[in-house]
């Protein structure tokens, strides 16, 4: 089988490296304006990975040649952060054929339905199949350009829904021998709901704003970023979360429960939960406020999660409390910018049993 894949960051690297050992012919896509790894792979006709068992993996093609990525590809998988989910879906939707199935990984709170409606296709068509999961199923990093270190890879816990849900068992059965730790999710809210980085990476950026300013990064983001009080604030904030869920149908795991499952944490609390997991030891902090734990998990993240609480009723004043404060540090509006909302996904107006007959 082929198989391209778009992005070519931590993940979209790992993806690639993982599809190829399976034996799928990849081919390597991301936009001119981040060519290092692009070119690095297409100059040693793969990508490495120190510490795996061969440590080299075959990629066919790597460039910004969409057509040469997509043709032939069986399956497309859309790897990066939430920003980068509809500029693939448009780059794509020319070259997309029916019987392909497109995965968005992380769905980064409804990338999916961005991805799909990207595409030109109606979320219900069978023909064109988007999925996504709940977030990605290893924790990678790049060392330098065309070489990955794969740390850590989950070993449950990532959840997969598709648009319709009535593919998601077919899109596992297909995807499950590669990534053995994806189980089926109720529809794509679930996985959404279930993506827990902007339960934990706002709270602990604002309450380590000043160490991140003035240390440049220089503290380990969860070993030292996380105390008891600043686990109170996690704890609250997926408290509200899980009560989006529950208005839904859905039932959303605490995040330290999930972190076990996931083989990234060993307490089930959210303080020690994470200060002392091995999954996330040695995390340096970002140097940066202006880093995807406020951009992407404030903008894309909490914005999302607390308009969809305000649709179904469920009140969400922790939320609402980072994403102010964070807009208040960023001097950026991100409520304001609406940048992942239901209704910037055209799933305004639902109710909770109309969403759940939709997707």
């Amino acid at each position: 089988m082929k198989a391209a894949v778009l992005g070519s960051g931590n993940g979209g690297c790992a993806a690639a490296y993982d599809l190829s050992k399976f034996g799928f012919g990849v081919r390597l896509f991301d936009f001119p304006e981040f060519p290092e790894n692009i070119e690095a792979v297409s100059r040693a006709g793969g990508i490495h990975a120190p510490g795996e068992a061969d440590g080299f993996a075959e990629v066919e093609y790597a460039g910004h040649d969409m057509e040469k990525a997509m043709a032939g590809a069986e399956l497309v998988f859309a790897v990066g952060p939430a920003y980068s989910t509809e500029p693939f879906g448009k780059a794509c939707r020319q070259y997309a054929k029916a019987g392909q199935k497109f995965i968005v990984c992380p769905g980064s709170c409804g990338g999916g339905v961005v991805f799909k409606r990207a595409l030109g296709a109606e979320l219900t068509d069978s023909g064109i199949v988007v999925a996504e999961t709940s977030t990605l199923p290893y924790a990678v990093r790049v060392l330098e350009p065309g070489k990955i270190h794969i740390y850590l890879r989950l070993k449950g816990g990532v959840l997969l829904a598709a648009l319709p849900s009535s593919e998601t068992g077919r899109v596992i059965d297909l995807l499950k021998p590669v990534f053995p730790c994806l189980s089926p999710a109720k529809n794509v809210l679930q996985t959404a709901l279930q993506n827990a980085n902007p339960v934990i990476h706002p709270t602990v950026t604002l309450l380590n704003a000043a160490n991140v300013e003035r240390t440049r990064g220089g503290f380990l983001f969860y070993e030292e970023g996380v105390t008891s009080a600043v686990g109170n604030v996690i704890e609250a904030v997926d408290k509200e979360r899980i009560a989006i869920g529950k208005a839904l149908g859905i039932t959303v795991v605490p995040d330290p429960v999930q972190g076990g499952k996931q083989g990234y944490m060993l307490e089930e609390n959210y303080s020690t939960g994470y200060s002392k997991a091995p999954g996330f030891a040695g995390i340096k902090a970002q140097s940066d406020l202006r880093n995807r734990y406020l951009m992407e998990d404030v903008g894309y993240g909490l914005v999302f999660f607390s308009n969809l609480g305000k649709q179904l009723g469920v009140a969400t004043p922790v939320m609402d409390s980072i994403i102010q404060l964070a807009s208040v540090l960023l001097k950026k509006d991100f409520a304001g910018e609406k940048a992942r909302t239901m209704e910037s996904m055209g799933l305004s107006g639902y109710s909770a049993k109309e969403l759940d007959e939709l997707l």
